[in-house]
């Protein structure tokens, strides 16, 4: 189930902490950081021992041959 909101949850955190670093500009590098890290962790994913990984199986992106 914590996989499931994982990029829900990512995505908060980053709209959150964007907002913290906007209204408080003097510690605004603390917050820029955490929420760099929740949109990556929104784009990311749950991950491979997510229940969508289990189920379907993962993913994965083969770039073109040249």
């Amino acid at each position: 189930m914590a996989g499931l909101w994982t990029p829900v949850t990512g995505v908060l955190t980053a709209i959150v902490e964007a907002w913290i670093a906007f209204s408080i500009p003097n510690s605004a590098a603390f917050s820029a950081v955490l929420g760099v890290l929740g949109a990556t962790l929104a784009m990311i994913g749950p991950g491979a021992w997510s229940l969508d990984a289990w189920l379907f199986g993962r993913k994965h992106i083969d770039p073109p041959e040249l």
